[in-house]
């Protein structure tokens, strides 16, 4: 949750995670499902509503 939550694709989440990018996709959807989210955007709100992310916490790299 913590890297879908800095907007990674699912090619970048699937790099550190040692993971084909079709299983990180997989798992994406079922982590929305079973939250009941519609998007990524919500699984983000989520994220820092939980606690799981602060703002400033987040490097991306580009």
């Amino acid at each position: 949750m913590r890297l879908l939550a800095q907007g990674l694709s699912d090619t970048e989440l699937a790099t550190p995670l040692h993971l084909a990018e079709a299983t990180v996709k997989t798992h994406v959807a079922r982590v929305l499902a079973e939250l009941g989210l519609r998007d990524r955007v919500q699984a983000v709100v989520t994220a820092y509503e939980a606690g799981l992310v602060t703002p400033g916490s987040v490097a991306r790299n580009t």
